[in-house]
């Protein structure tokens, strides 16, 4: 019950983050999700697309280095504690979040959110137990 992520390296300079999402967009690749972080020569931008294969090829053949990761889609009710009761039960179930982000759909009253964690399998069991539902990579291309 993961998705995959893929982590692009850019270098840090004006223009490097528009011409990788050019190549996306060149692609017709759909960006469900996106995260940003920045160091002082390079970045990694952190993707979820909604087909992992194609983007993976196109930015090989682009001559991105990137890295794929399986991290969890986790639905959230979109209400005031919805992220809290996640947040709650994974760390009472000793599941540390390392990093996470959010990203929109057209679904009314549900929020999704990106989860990386150290043990996918224990964080999928804790969260399914408390009426948690992580979202497969399969349900990406609906949303």
């Amino acid at each position: 019950m993961t998705v995959k992520q893929i982590s692009v390296f850019l270098e840090n300079k004006p223009g490097k983050l528009a011409d990788f999402t050019d190549v996306l967009s060149k692609n017709e690749i759909d960006m469900r999700a996106l995260s940003l972080a920045e160091a002082e020569d390079f970045g990694i931008v952190r993707i979820i697309v909604d087909d992992i294969y194609n983007a993976s090829t196109v930015l090989k053949d682009a001559g991105y280095v990137f890295s794929i990761t399986k991290v969890l889609a986790v639905a959230i009710p979109d209400e005031p504690g919805g992220l809290s009761k996640v947040i709650r039960t994974l760390g009472d179930n000793d599941v540390n979040v390392e990093y996470m982000y959010a990203f929109t759909t057209k679904k009314e009253g549900v929020a999704y959110m990106i989860f990386r964690v150290q043990d996918n399998k224990k964080a999928v069991e804790v969260l399914q137990k408390n009426g948690i539902r992580p979202v497969c990579q399969d349900e990406l291309a609906d949303l």
